[in-house]
């Protein structure tokens, strides 16, 4: 258990957060590392795959429009298809159309598929 307490003792020298407060302590989205160190994918990718998790964290599903997505990360609705269809072809994500004008449903695998 030492080496823990160490390990934790030298994060909090090389972290710091500054202003937390009850509105940013509880507005986080935890992004699994193999997401985050996936070279295949690229860092729109990446975010695209965040903010899906963001809006289903609550729900365990989510169906935000393209245009919605592409608002919240600042992005062009063409980018936003490419980012999908990435996550898509990566196996990370799952997309079901419901039908002309209405948003799609994503479903995101937050585990490491597995090979072979």
């Amino acid at each position: 258990m030492d080496h823990i307490k160490a390990q934790l003792d030298i994060t909090k020298r090389t972290i710091e957060i500054v202003g937390a407060d009850p509105v940013t302590r509880h507005g986080f989205t935890q992004v699994p590392n193999f997401i985050l160190t996936n070279k295949a994918l690229s860092v729109g990718a990446k975010l695209a795959y965040a903010m899906l998790l963001k809006y289903a964290w609550t729900d365990n599903a989510c169906f935000p429009g393209q245009q919605k997505l592409a608002e919240d990360m600042g992005s062009g609705e063409r980018s936003i298809r490419t980012y999908l269809k990435e996550l898509e072809e990566a196996k990370f994500l799952e997309v079901t159309q419901r039908g002309l004008g209405k948003t799609n449903v994503y479903r995101l695998h937050v585990t490491v598929p597995k090979r072979g």
